[in-house]
């Protein structure tokens, strides 16, 4: 059974990030090092907890990617050209730091600083994805990018992982190509599984058992497998309600991860400010993302944003800080260091995606913009036409939305959606969409270019990209249209109504009220639509 106080230092450390305007994830890791500090250590249950959330957590991000995105040069040429010259400038980084007088780089070759540089140049998976997620910026042109880099980076580890231990992959590693003819089959028995319990289970079964477990057995990265059967599974319609079905489990369990850093060990002075200085470095990570995202065309926004998201360090300098450890090429004080600098940065990265529209809406003019035929073409600014309504948010009540507006007031409707899946998809069935992305200031300086446009419906799922859409559109003096909300939660409604919304509708009383009227007029009890509401 896992320990108490696990469960209550977590609880309290989320409770105090909250009231600080954090992710509670900050307060997960805080609440690692107190427990670390109270005198308790990883137990083998909270160990397991941890690599099952990550491993959930890769799977249901391969459900929801395209792998087209691993294949665009920004991301493979990107990410193997940041590993190269990141790896050099932390290795030299760490060369000056011990040059300044820290014991625990006295007499540590070369090649040692260049392999801890080399860890430190990965950025974290779990951390920047969850982030996204937590966010619903998973499917953004800035997340898409930032997660396919990321991807990259894990299949880089495998590869080194694979080398340092000079183990190869089994033969039998070979018999998983089987799983690319096999995907269509998964695909139907994820569609039979329904929507309930057994969809659940099966999900499980895939990601724990097919994907950890079948990849582990072979001697390949399980973690790896999880993301690879969920790409599988991803073009399959189902695919999404799994993803949302997992969400809460895969967050529950990855709290047990953000603890474990914390329990690795304690600090003494000079490891805590070691782990500063390589925190300080950080910046310089962020600022080559930038260059090589802009060498490849991309827009300013998206790496930008992409950038600022990637600017962390990984677990994995744990991983390969424990293999130096193991082979006597450091001090154990330096899995200490490792430890402190990837909690320090994932602090500091928590603090710069809170802000990073607002760092981008305020250092965007220092930094050289592209010219629109310059971009790369799904970079460009978005065309909206002569819509008179614009749905944002294409899910369920979207797409009812739209066709109401289109059908019964005879609106020239624009649906808006930044999953690319979902665009396709919904083109193919006749709506009238674009793919583009809400929490992107630059998309709605081009939407208000249109003079024809009467209504804004935000019926997208996440409160803070709704909260986010009414700012922007209220710093437009130029719209002069109606507003409409979607909120999921009743205390939701005030925050939208603040911002200037023209009507608010909670979902759940919507439903209800519809249900309880046509429910009414079926039985007679009301023959004039007038009198219903």
């Amino acid at each position: 059974m896992i320990e108490p106080a696990f469960l209550l230092v977590a609880f309290l450390g989320g409770v105090c990030a909250i009231a600080l305007r954090l992710p509670p994830l900050v307060g997960f890791l805080a609440g690692g090092f107190v427990l670390n500090a109270l005198g308790y250590e990883e137990t083998p249950l909270l160990s397991t907890l941890a690599n099952i959330g990550v491993t959930l957590l890769l799977f249901t991000i391969g459900l929801k990617l395209d792998v087209r995105t691993l294949l665009r040069r920004e991301v493979w040429a990107g990410a193997s050209f940041h590993l190269i010259v990141s790896s050099l400038v932390l290795g030299v980084a760490l060369g000056l730091f011990g040059l300044a007088g820290f014991a625990l780089l006295d007499d540590v070759p070369w090649q040692t600083m260049a392999l801890l540089g080399f860890a430190l140049s990965f950025s974290s998976t779990v951390f920047v994805i969850k982030v996204l997620d937590k966010r619903s910026e998973t499917q953004t042109a800035y997340g898409r990018l930032a997660i396919g880099v990321l991807i990259m980076q894990d299949i880089f580890a495998v590869v080194f992982l694979t080398a340092s231990t000079g183990e190869l992959p089994s033969p039998w590693a070979l018999l998983l190509l089987l799983l690319i003819p096999a995907a269509p089959l998964l695909q139907k028995l994820l569609d039979r599984m329904g929507h309930g319990e057994m969809q659940m289970l099966c999900g499980m079964l895939m990601a724990l058992v097919l994907g950890y477990g079948l990849f582990d057995a072979v001697g390949i990265k399980g973690d790896l497998g999880a993301l690879i059967v969920g790409l599988l599974l991803a073009p399959h319609p189902a695919a999404q309600n799994l993803a949302r079905s997992m969400f809460s489990l895969k967050e529950l369990l990855l709290v047990g991860f953000f603890l474990t850093i914390g329990l690795t060990a304690m600090p003494d002075a000079e490891m805590l400010g070691l782990a500063l200085l390589l925190v300080a470095v950080v910046p310089l990570k962020a600022m080559l993302y930038q260059l090589i995202f802009m060498a490849f065309r991309l827009r300013l926004r998206t790496s930008v944003l992409a950038s600022l998201g990637l600017a962390n360090y990984s677990e994995f300098g744990l991983i390969v800080g424990a293999l130096a450890a193991g082979q006597g090429w450091i001090d154990d004080k330096w899995l200490v260091v490792m430890s402190l600098s990837v909690a320090i940065s994932f602090v500091l990265s928590s603090l710069l995606n809170n802000s990073s529209e607002t760092l981008y809406r305020r250092f965007s003019n220092l930094l050289p913009a592209r010219m629109t035929d310059e971009l790369d073409a799904v970079e460009r600014s978005i065309e909206v036409g002569n819509a008179e309504a614009v749905v944002m948010g294409m899910g369920r009540i979207g797409r009812s939305t739209y066709k109401r507006l289109q059908k019964q007031y005879g609106l020239t409707v624009l649906g808006i959606d930044s999953n690319p899946h979902s665009v396709k998809r919904l083109k193919d069935q006749g709506y009238n969409l674009l793919e583009g992305d809400a929490l992107d200031s630059d998309f709605w300086d081009k939407l208000m270019m249109s003079p024809t446009l009467k209504l804004v419906v935000l019926a997208m799922p996440h409160h803070a990209g709704n909260l986010f859409a009414l700012k922007q559109l209220h710093d437009r003096e130029e719209f002069k249209g109606q507003i409409t909300a979607i909120v999921e939660y009743p205390d939701e409604i005030k925050p939208i109504q603040a911002l200037g919304a023209n009507a608010v509708y909670h979902i759940y009383d919507e439903a209800g009220r519809a249900l309880a009227d046509s429910a009414a007029k079926e039985a007679g009890l009301v023959t004039d639509v007038d009198q219903l509401g």
